[in-house]
């Protein structure tokens, strides 16, 4: 008899009220000098506060000062806290490829993209802001539905790799794809 998963906690967003999984939320802590702080590896101690990725929700919890209602304490939200967000999940985002990279997960090039997802062994697609549409088209044409994350400027991505520049990298299907894809998903929600 096999024993059914259990649920994955939810967390409720201080804002909207609505409860979503922790990694698709943003986790705040009070520091022991009342600021109020990202906790975007959900690792520092303290009373978690979370909130939707959503700009207009951060700054919807900031007008109406819903971090000190919550902390039942006045607390300092410091002036950079979208970008202290922004730069903390752009900085998970180029770790986890890193890693994924040092584990031999990820594949670069367009023929070689190309190859893996004809393999069917993709599991994410990163795509650079400023590759050529029509390519990035032609790249994905006939494959099944993939994931594609386009956050990074073709030098940026060629960096990760010891390139000059790179505009299509495939993760393989694995560990890595999951957290990826959930902080380039809560990154979105901070970016146009």
């Amino acid at each position: 008899m096999k024993k059914s998963e259990a649920p994955k906690e939810q967390r409720c967003c201080l804002v909207t009220r609505e409860k979503g999984r922790p990694e698709e939320l943003i986790r705040f802590v009070v520091s022991p000098d009342e600021m109020v702080v990202p906790d975007l590896t959900e690792r520092l101690p303290g009373r978690g506060m979370w909130l939707q990725a959503s700009q207009n929700v951060l700054h919807t919890a900031i007008q109406r000062r819903v971090f000190s209602r919550a902390a039942q304490c006045q607390v300092k939200i410091p002036d950079n806290l979208l970008s202290m967000i922004v730069d903390g999940l752009k900085f998970r985002i180029k770790d986890g490829l890193g890693l994924a990279r040092r584990a031999g997960q990820i594949t670069y090039g367009f023929v070689k993209v190309r190859e893996k997802i004809s393999q069917n062994n993709v599991g994410l697609i990163i795509q650079a802001t400023d590759g050529s549409e029509d390519e990035k088209k032609r790249l994905l044409s006939g494959a099944k539905y993939l994931p594609v994350v386009t956050i990074f400027t073709s030098e940026e991505l060629g960096k990760f790799f010891g390139r000059d520049h790179i505009v299509h990298a495939a993760i393989h299907a694995g560990p890595f794809t999951d957290r990826l894809l959930n902080d380039s998903k809560r990154l979105a929600g901070f970016i146009n």
